[in-house]
């Protein structure tokens, strides 16, 4: 006969499953971005899938792999070469091969003159030089540990896709509310990746592409570069591509081309400024709405753990996290009403 009753047979497995499950986690922590990755991908893509599955009736196979090769094309691809365009930028800006040392000199001067320190620019640049590159860690490793990262991430997001109907059967038999508030909680983990990762996607290449044409037009060197940083900088709501206006229009003014600079400023920060607020309603308005601080506070916890994919996964993990705090209460307010109501004679 065994010493222990059912009630402590369970308790003793539920401590062993919670052990084994933190060592499960840490475990898989060097591929939390990728099993991240695709479940962002799996939500981004799940309409397609389930259109071509079901409405068109193609093989489930060949459906997934059309959508990881598109996905590699449209998303993965170009975010690696503009993410290793940026590496190069600032490898110059490191090593002092700067394509805005005139710049640089300038700045210097004047502060030099008003300020006594003539090396602020240069300091300062290097040291942003030094603390952006911080931020690509998973691309300034080996090529092998991002072929590794990419490989796990289709490798889960395949099965995902052609075990759908198994996969989310499983996600409600085991998740840790009800059905109705499972379904409610699927809903609001689209939306909130939509708004994450598709909306302020499209909003921060609109600002890249603008600005880096509004540099072309006055002559700012390397426009397609400061495109790019611009691209990346508008994921952060309060920072945006619109600041960057400011210290191209310095620059001009210190090359002498006083209207020139005055309108970049103006082109950057009323045009792309107010576009940006027009573009974000609009947006919001057909996907979801993310609150700016969950966006600046969720770049904040993301760059850290995941280098420049921060700027999407941090928003979104913040995102997700604060959906289960919702669940959560409203799990505990149903369960609140519920035993009030058996607590009442009657039932009254």
């Amino acid at each position: 006969m065994s010493v222990f009753n059912y009630q402590q047979r369970n308790t003793i497995i539920l401590v062993s499953i919670i052990v084994l499950g933190c060592f499960l986690l840490y475990a898989l922590s060097t591929i939390f971005s990728s099993i991240l990755g695709a479940i962002v991908l799996f939500v981004i893509f799940r309409p397609l899938y389930l259109y071509l599955t079901e409405k068109r009736r193609w093989n489930q196979t060949l459906s997934a792999l059309l959508i990881i090769f598109s996905s590699l094309i449209v998303i993965v691809i170009p975010f690696l070469l503009l993410s290793f365009m940026m590496i190069d930028k600032i490898i110059s800006i490191r090593s002092s091969a700067l394509p805005i040392q005139t710049w640089v000199n300038k700045i210097d001067a004047m502060a030099g003159t008003s300020l006594n320190q003539p090396h602020l620019a240069e300091n300062t640049m290097q040291k942003l030089g030094a603390y952006a590159t911080d931020l690509f860690p998973s691309l300034l490793g080996s090529a092998a540990n991002i072929i590794l990262t990419l490989l796990v991430l289709y490798f889960i997001l395949f099965f995902m896709f052609v075990q759908l109907r198994e996969f989310e059967a499983g996600l409600l038999r085991y998740a840790p509310f009800s059905e109705q508030h499972a379904l409610k909680f699927a809903v609001a983990l689209r939306n909130s990746t939509y708004s994450n990762v598709l909306g302020q996607g499209i909003i921060s290449l609109i600002q890249g592409i603008l600005l880096a044409n509004g540099f072309w037009i006055v002559g700012i060197p390397d426009p397609i570069f400061w495109g790019v940083v611009a691209t990346f900088i508008s994921f952060l709501p309060v920072v945006g591509a619109p600041t960057l206006s400011i210290p191209a229009g310095i620059y001009l003014m210190l090359l002498d081309h006083t209207w020139k600079g005055i309108g970049i400023m103006i082109y950057g920060l009323l045009f792309i400024g107010n576009l940006d607020h027009v573009l974000r309603l609009t947006i919001n308005k057909r996907i979801a709405n993310t609150h700016p601080v969950i966006s600046i506070i969720g770049v904040f916890i993301g760059l850290p753990l995941f280098g420049i994919l921060g700027l999407v996964f941090g928003p979104v993990l913040l995102s997700y996290f604060i959906l289960m705090i919702e669940i959560y209460e409203t799990n505990r307010l149903a369960a609140d009403r519920l035993e009030r109501v058996r607590a009442t004679p009657d039932g009254l």
